[in-house]
């Protein structure tokens, strides 16, 4: 199973040609839009060609979510804390996104081992803004704590006007997952896959893994989540995250497996789509092939039509010769 990277290969891409060729003025203009509706824009100017302005447009956010001007809660502590010196956040952003920040190249450090780092966590801005408030309540977790100041169930975005669940407690934080899929395909192999999912969490090899349960119906923890946020076809994904699996570095990877959650289920599922199409297509290309060499040579229907004529000639010649 494949895991998606949190760097944005486009974004570190550019910021790794715009660093190798600082000292050449260019004039840069470009967009890229990545899974579940994140687009970036990215401008150089040739005034300017030590800055970098970057701006970010995140998924429409569902009326249950909590977001501060534009960004989910905690989003322009972790970009300080983050990035430091190397970005400055623009107020207000550029029209149509939810961030604009501006980066100083000449802040970046010399070595090109902590370069590239810096860099890559610039790239890493999805992880940052989006995963905020989950890092927020799995940082008090990590110190067997509840979170001040929120909720007892908290609702962030992770899909356009879609949310996930987190319900805070000293000991674990336990977050749930509505499935939703447009395609009734998608839908059924969904189910089975996620079944399957919870069914593998079981085997001895993953005793350390968060425990996992998948219901068709929304679970107890879900009571005072409004009811329109509670629409899923594909049934509803429940972790357990304890204090152990957000120790130290682990921390990083788990927010940002929580956060792309849904993206990966629905990457293994068109993977399987696509793997069911290509055995369907070979296995209908093998009967065709079986079809044509059962069909008979257009020789051999030529003679056995002659064989089949001479014969009736044979019979008529037969009974004249009787009749006269």
């Amino acid at each position: 199973m494949i895991l998606l990277q949190s760097a944005s290969r486009f974004l570190l891409q550019v910021l790794l040609n715009r660093v190798e060729n600082l000292d050449k003025g260019v004039e840069l203009d470009c967009q890229s839009v990545e899974f579940d509706d994140v687009r970036y824009h990215i401008q150089v100017s040739l005034r300017y060609p030590q800055f970098i302005v970057l701006s970010m447009s995140l998924p429409t956010p569902p009326p249950e979510t909590i977001f501060v001007d534009g960004l989910p809660f905690g989003a322009i502590e972790a970009i300080k804390a983050a990035y430091g010196a190397l970005v400055q956040i623009l107020d207000p952003p550029k029209d149509g996104y939810n961030l604009t920040m501006r980066l100083d190249l000449v802040q970046l450090p010399q070595d090109e081992e902590l370069q590239y780092d810096l860099l890559e966590k610039v790239a890493s801005v999805r992880e940052v803004v989006l995963g905020a408030p989950l890092r927020v309540v799995l940082k008090h977790l990590a110190s067997k704590r509840v979170p001040p100041d929120l909720d007892r169930l908290i609702a962030l975005v992770h899909r356009p006007r879609e949310s996930f669940f987190l319900a805070p407690e000293a000991d674990k934080v336990t977050v749930v997952y509505p499935m939703r899929f447009n395609d009734s395909i998608d839908t059924v192999l969904a189910i089975s896959f996620l079944e399957e999912f919870v069914e593998a969490r079981r085997t001895a090899g993953l005793n350390n893994a968060p425990p996992c349960f998948w219901s068709p119906s929304p679970p107890q923890v879900l009571e005072e989540a409004p009811t329109e946020a509670l629409s899923a076809n594909s049934g509803f994904v429940t972790f357990v995250i304890y204090p152990r699996h957000v120790e130290g570095r682990k921390l990083d990877r788990t927010v940002w497996s929580l956060l792309t959650f849904h993206a990966y289920v629905s990457y293994h599922v068109k993977c399987s789509e696509g793997f069911m199409h290509t055995r369907m297509r070979r296995r209908v290309e093998s009967l065709i092939q079986a079809l044509d060499r059962a069909k008979p040579e257009v020789e051999d229907l030529k003679k056995n039509a002659q064989n089949k004529s001479s014969k009736r000639l044979s019979l008529m010649e037969i009974r004249n010769n009787s009749n006269s």
